[in-house]
Order: structure tokens, then sequence, then C-alpha cells
């Protein structure tokens, strides 16, 4: 079912941020928890094969023999899947010198000992011959997820044999799979014609002599081969197991095991997925039992109770809010501080009270609040303007632990409270609301308390609260775009990709739909006779790296303009995906995610901005579009120049590195000297594409094989190339193996600025976790200082503006880069304010370089 998932799931979609491929995890569990949910077993056993079935192959050598070669991204996978089911406490069975099919049939004949009807999840049409009343087989009919019951009567309708018969059906067939040819000429049909008619595999071979044509000559022929089919087909159910029926009840799993792992194989989906079929456990709900009965607020009391609250040291507020556009609602607002929770009806409130509140929510200096952008952005729709916080616990969760899937408040509350999130009855409004203040107030000093334990309070307070106010003024400003040319844009990439597709049909001389990976199977193998691409549970791939490949080999028309019909229909659904997020004011306004990345970089969405191309001319095009709004003539945009390959240099401290940049020169041009031993001038751009792909992959954990596929090279090239660099710059290969170690032993890896991120993988006796943690180890500490340079560049930009009193702002951040909304006049003096204070973010032993330009779109301001 692993191999299955593998190939049903394509591996470029499915990987961490530091390089392991985990589509087979995922599509393992994936149809693990369909069939927990369709069947609700009270007993799982998971089997797998170890080792070689031996006594298979003493009878035949040969056995599974010629099979292909486990492709390398399926390598570790497989233990990947037994560390998740351990953290679901699923009993694993593997046996030396057995198959797995053997365990299943052994446990089939336990379960129908002690009374318990056994299903048996498997791919493997030889689990049929254990198909009886009481056994019933789930075999995937499409995809990893819809599991058919395979009764005895559905396997004689799909086989046209009883399960009794069907290993003498599959003893004349043969199994290809298992390197067991069959009797040649006699298919399915055939097999099961004989076994009608002579009842057995006995009777058959009994009346060999009287089945006529070539099939019966063909039978006589090969009796021995169909006599060694029938002995090694049999799944042998008398094989001792290391556990019975009664080991195999199902547990409570380990959820903050199976927590880890999900956060570690970035499995945000699956992990919601099991809380609905598994349930969220059981919560203790000391929260709920602890939260006082709410002051309902009203006018008339509010001043009293905003005296009292701001006597206590720390306030936490919940709102309601609900943020549309330009039209954010906040109807209910909820304070917890000390020993008391207010409910506020904003709705209720007259003019007096509603300044006073204002007035309360801008100056007090230490109000929390839960993911609080949102909500600041409603309150300051809702006439709030001056709404304010200094501490987040959503943030605060993310910091502590960077990795989790989730920083909701419930997570938060069931592990650091000890209980559930408390809930309140429908018919009391605004009860659950005070319950939520009242965790946030409960939460602070315990999350408190733990930053401190990790070093971060600064990082919270300094950085991460300070650019979520940035942020939250950024998205409501949004950036102007000019709809007139993303609509002509638009156009233009559809009927060049509808260009593309009639010169594709024209190269083969028919029509054929180009989004079909079966009709371009047929297209490409069977009528242009290609060379075959990776095998795939579907046939050859066709997806967008093998076709790359496959042109790069043959230069094929077809693959040219196919390739050409993928990237323009590509960039037509970015520019429909920027019409649709195109707000009524004429700007896009995307949403910025402060914790996603583990690393601390900023991700968006809706749209994604951060996703459109910039390398290529059709990206730089969509760039045009995003224009200065009214009240601006321009736009400025702002990026570091190598600001990661600097923090290398920096941390490590490699003297050649330091005198390059300190001297100006072409990185990579320079680091293409080294490594080929050649003059810079010399350094070719082949030469320094290699080496720009090198010096940047060493700051991913890029392994050698990893390098080879990035550059299609072969890996000893590759290797070649990471020894050559290492040879030349010892002191970063010294800082890449000494980071790992350090934080090997302290247990986490550390920003400049003392972001932390926890990695207990690191001791893993599992390879594949262990080398996830190593890549991360060796990542985190230079993008996590760059992101954290980039946010406190962020923070001395806007503050200085603000303090100059200038009009422009800032509208986005996009990977390093800042991009300013300029109001006329104002050029020059922004200018001078970006370049300094971005410049001055960090203090490196090299210096941060800066590129600014303006003009009048995106792209007119690149640099």
């Amino acid at each position: 079912m692993a191999y299955r998932a593998y190939h049903a799931l394509p591996p470029e979609k499915f990987s961490t941020a530091t390089g392991q491929t985990t589509n087979a995890v995922f599509g393992f569990v994936s149809m693990l928890l369909t069939a927990l949910d369709a069947e609700a077993p009270t007993h799982i056993v998971v089997a797998f094969d170890r080792g070689r079935p031996q006594f298979r192959l003493d009878q035949h050598p040969g056995y599974k023999a010629g099979r292909a070669k486990t492709p390398p991204d399926f390598h570790g996978q497989v233990e990947l899947i037994e560390d998740v089911l351990a953290a679901l406490r699923i009993p694993v069975v593997g046996l030396e010198a057995v198959e797995a099919d053997d365990v299943l049939a052994t446990l089939a004949r336990l379960a129908e000992e002690a009374g318990v009807e056994a299903r048996i999840a498997s791919g493997d049409k030889d689990a049929f011959q254990l198909v009886r009343p009481g056994v019933t087989v789930l075999y995937p009919r499409k995809g990893m997820t819809d599991l058919v019951r395979m009764t005895p009567e559905a396997v004689e309708e799909k086989c046209g044999v009883t399960p009794a018969q069907y290993r003498g059906h599959a003893a004349l067939v043969g199994e290809k799979a298992d390197n067991l040819p069959g009797v040649p000429g006699v298919g399915p049909k055939t097999a099961a014609k004989w076994l009608t008619t002579y009842g057995d595999l006995d009777g058959i071979l009994e009346n060999a002599d009287d089945i006529k044509g070539k099939a019966g000559e063909n039978l006589r022929a090969h009796v021995d081969d169909v006599a060694r089919n029938y002995r090694l087909n049999r799944l042998l159910d008398d094989v001792e197991l290391p556990l019975g029926i009664a080991d195999a009840v199902r547990r409570e799993p380990d959820r903050e095991a199976l927590g880890t792992l999900f956060d570690q194989l970035e499995f945000a989906v699956l992990g919601r997925r099991v809380e609905a079929v598994l349930g969220a456990g059981e919560g203790t709900d000391v929260a709920a039992a602890e939260v006082p009965e709410p002051v309902r607020v009203d006018s008339g009391s509010l001043r009293h109770e905003l005296d009292a609250v701001r006597a206590t040291d720390w306030v936490a507020v919940a709102t309601d809010a609900a943020y549309v556009l330009g039209q954010g609602t906040v109807d209910h607002l909820a304070l917890a501080a000390g020993d008391r929770v207010s409910l506020i009806d904003l709705t209720d409130l007259d003019a007096p009270a509603t300044d006073a509140l204002s007035a309360f929510l801008t100056d007090h200096p230490r109000l929390v609040a839960h993911d609080a952008k949102p909500q600041l952005k409603a309150l300051w729709d809702a006439g709030f303007t001056g709404a304010d916080v200094a501490w987040d616990t959503q943030l605060a969760g993310y910091l502590i632990e960077p990795d989790k899937r989730s920083h909701d408040l419930g997570d938060l509350a069931s592990t650091h409270l000890g209980g559930a999130l408390p809930t309140a009855p429908d018919d009391e409004p605004g009860a659950e609301l005070a319950a939520r203040a009242w965790a946030i107030a409960q939460l602070r000093p315990a999350l408190a308390d733990q930053l401190d334990a990790h070093g971060a309070s600064a990082i919270m307070e300094q950085i991460e609260v300070p650019v979520l106010d940035i942020l939250a003024r950024m998205e409501t400003r949004g950036i102007a775009v000019d709809r007139g040319r993303l609509d002509a844009l638009g156009d233009e990439f559809r009927e060049q990709a509808d260009a593309s597709a009639q010169a594709a049909y024209a190269a083969i001389g028919h029509e054929v739909n180009l989004g079909s990976p079966k009709q371009l199977q047929e297209v490409l193998f069977d009528e242009l006779d290609m060379p075959k691409t990776k095998k795939t549970k579907t046939g050859y791939t066709t997806d967008a790296a093998a076709l790359a490949d496959l042109f790069a080999r043959t230069e094929h028309p077809f693959l040219h303009h196919l390739l050409a019909h993928r990237d323009r229909t590509r960039l037509s659904q970015t520019v429909v995906g920027l019409e649709k997020t195109l707000a009524d004011d004429g700007r896009i306004h995307t949403t910025y995610l402060q914790t996603v990345a583990a690393t601390g970089r900023l991700s968006s969405k809706d749209p994604n901005l951060q996703n459109i191309p910039v390398r290529t001319e059709a990206g730089r095009r969509i760039r045009e579009v995003f224009v200065p709004g009214a009240g601006a003539d321009a736009l400025l945009t702002a990026d570091y120049s190598q600001i990661e390959m600097r923090i290398m240099a920096h941390l490590s401290g490699d003297s050649s590195l330091i005198s390059a940049f300190l001297a100006g020169e072409d990185l990579h041009a320079f680091v293409g000297a080294q490594v080929f031993g050649v003059e810079t001038a010399d350094v070719t751009p082949e030469m320094r594409a290699k080496v720009k792909a090198m010096s940047y992959g060493l700051v991913y954990g890029l392994s050698a094989y990893g390098l080879a596929q990035q550059l299609a090279i072969g890996v000893d090239e590759a290797r070649g190339l990471m020894d050559g660099y290492f040879a030349r710059f010892g002191a970063v290969r010294d800082y890449l193996s000494t980071v790992v170690e350090e934080a090997r032993s302290r247990g986490y890896t550390e920003t400049m600025d003392g972001r932390r991120r926890y990695l207990p993988a690191l001791q893993s006796d599992r390879r594949q976790m262990r080398e996830m943690a190593e890549r991360a180890a060796l990542n985190a500490p230079i993008q996590g200082s760059a992101a954290d340079i980039m946010k406190k560049a962020m923070i001395r930009v806007d503050g200085a503006i603000r303090k100059a009193d200038l009009t422009s702002r800032a509208l986005l951040q996009v990977h390093d880069e800042i991009i300013v909304e300029l109001a006329p006049g104002e050029h020059e003096a922004v200018t001078d304010i970006v370049l300094r204070e971005m410049a001055g973010a960090a203090s490196l032993s090299v210096p941060l370089e800066v590129n600014v330009g303006i003009g009048s779109s995106w792209q007119d301001a690149a640099h």
C-alpha cells in the first residue's frame, strides 16, 4: 500500500521544506484514516515485508527478480510510516523469511478462531485467496481512498472464480510482478473457464490431456511451472507471530508524538483528519471550570469597569471581529484581567462610552490578544483607529514551537493550561467570547515563562509584535493595479496558450487533450516512440520536469509547444487569481502569515504575491500591472543583495568570502574562480550558475544528489564541485559541520537574534528523520537570520518614515524586498531612509548591500 501511495501521488508535490519526500507517507496514512473511518475496527495490525522470503527463494531463486529498482525518494519513507504507526499506537509486524501477506493470512486465521471478523486492506490480489465468510479484502480500486469490499461474491464477479479457486487461477495465468511466468497464451478468461469446468487446479492437471488446441499443448508443456506457481503463491496461515488478536486492540494514539511527527512532515491537513477520524482526545476542561461569570458592561458602567481593569498589569482582549476589506465589524469585545472578565456590547454604547473604550484600547500599554492582526484591522474599520496590542499568544506559541502545524487558541490551551478551550452554552450570548479572553489571560504568563526560557521574549516584543502592526497596515493599504493592463495581459496569455496548443496539434497532425496524462502518454510513448520517463501507477509520468528532460533529449516540436502551452496556461491562471482578489478600491490586499514558516520568514496568501515569477519575461510583465495609487507618483523597491551568502560569510568567518564582499566583487564569479581554478574574468556563465546553485544549496542543506538533480549533472560531478568548494572555503565547511553538532548537543538552532528552532529529531535513530532535522539545522540559522534582519528593516523604515512625517508608505514585503508607494516630492527623502535603515538593520563582518529602484510600476522600479 505504501508503494501504491508513492506512485499515486507525485513526489514533487509532497516534500518538506528540508527536501524530504513524503508522498508515500501521506498516501498511506490517508488510506489508513479512510479505512479507520469507514470500518471502525476494534483491532488493527499493520504488516511489512522484512528481508527476503527465503522459503520461496529456496524453491525458485528467480522469485520477484527483475522488479524495478526502488526509487531513491521512496527509500526511508517506510520508516517514517512506521514512526507514524508507532505514534498511533498501531502494532507493526514484520518477520524475516516470510512476507507481509503471510502475516496477514495468519492474523485472519487467528481472528476467525477468536470469533472476530477480519478485514484485510491490501493491494495484492494474492489476498483474494483468503476471502471467505468473516474475511473481507479491502482492495484499492482508484487512488488511495476508494477501497472495494472483496467478499466471496465480489471476487467471483471480478475474477470469474471463487476465492478457493483463485490460487489455481493465478498459477495458470502467472504473476509478472513475482517473476512467476504462467502458461503461454492462457489468460484470465481461459483459466477461469478451465476452473469452472474442472473444479480446481488438480482437476485441470488430471484432465490436461483432454484439453485441446494450442492452450492445452502449452499447459502440458508447463505443468511444472504451474505446480511451482501454485506452491509459491499459497499464503502461509501458520506463521509464528509475536502477538495475538488480543494484543491488536485499538488504543488511544500518542497525540503529542503524532503532532510532533506531523509538524516535521508538514502534514497540516492530515493532522485535522486525524482529529476528525479519531477525535480530539479527552480534555480535562480545567480552564472552563475556572472561568468567572462575566460582568456585562453598558455605557453607564463602562468607565468604572475600565478603571478596574486598567489597574491590572496585563489585559486580555477578545473580539467577535469579522473583517471584510474596509468594512470590518466588531459587535462584542471581552476583557479579562486579574479575577474578572468584562463583556461589552459595542452596538449598545453611546458616544462618550465609545470614546472612553477607544482611548483605553489606544493607551493601555499591555494589551494581549490571540491572532491580533485581523481583529486590529476590524477595530480600526469600526472607528477604534488607535487600537494596539503589546503581546499576541498566537505569536508566542509560534516562537516556542515554530514547527508546530497549529497555534490556535484551543491547541495552546490544551498544551499549556492542561485543559480544553472552554465553551459556552448557546443561550448565553457573548459567554464564549468572554471564555476566550479568560483563556488568553491565563495563557500569557505561562507562555511568557516559556518565551523567557527559550530566550525569545525580545523577539516577541521587539520584532514580531511591531511587525504585526506594520503588516496589518500594509494589508489595509494594499497595492494599486492597472486593471486594463491586467485584463489585457490575461487575454494575451490565453491567446498564447491557445496558439501553442494549435502548434502542438500541428506537430502531430491531430488534436489531443493536453491536460490528460493518459492521452499524452499515448502520443509521446506510443505514437512518437519517445524514450520512456519514470514509470508510475498510471503509466509513464508526464510531469513538468519529465517533459522538460524529454524535450532536452529529443527537441521534438510537440514538446516545445506543449511546454509553452503549460507555461502560458499557468501564467493565465496567475492573472485570473489576481483579478479575483482585486478589490473595489482598485487595489490588491494580500494577507501576510507570520506563523507558517518555521524559520521566521513571512508568507502571503489571497493572493500569494511571493509566487509571482521574477526571473522570466512573462513574470516581469505581471509585475508591470502593479502601479502607484491615487496621491502617489511612483513605486520604490529595495532589496538586500545576496543576504544569505553575506550571513554565511559572517557566521562562518571565512576570510575568502569576507574579502570578496568587502572588495565588492561579483561573489559567484569569485567563488567560481576559486572552485574551478581559473581567473575571475575566465569564469563562464555555466561555471557561475553551478557555483551559485551550490552556494545557495549549502544554505539549505543540499546533498550531492540534490545538487546533481538541480543542475542535471552526475552525482560524482556534483560531489566534486562540493569538494572543490570546501577545499577553498574551509571555514564554511567547518561552520556547516559545527552548526549541526551544536544543534544536536543543545537540541536547537539559533539565529543571530536568538530565534530558536528546536529539533528533537536530531537524536532520532531513524535516518530519514535525523537527516531532515540536520538539513533544517543547516538552514534555520541563516534563513532565520535573514528573516529577522528583514523584519527589523521593515520596523526601522516604517518608524523613520513616520518620524519624518512623510506620507509615503510601505505596501509589500516580498522575499528580501520592500515595496514603498512614493508621494510626490518625497522620492529623495524616502530613498535615503530606506538605504540607511535597511543597511543598519544588522551589524555583520560584511556590509549589508541594499539595491533601490524607483519607477512607474513594480517592474519599472526593479534594479
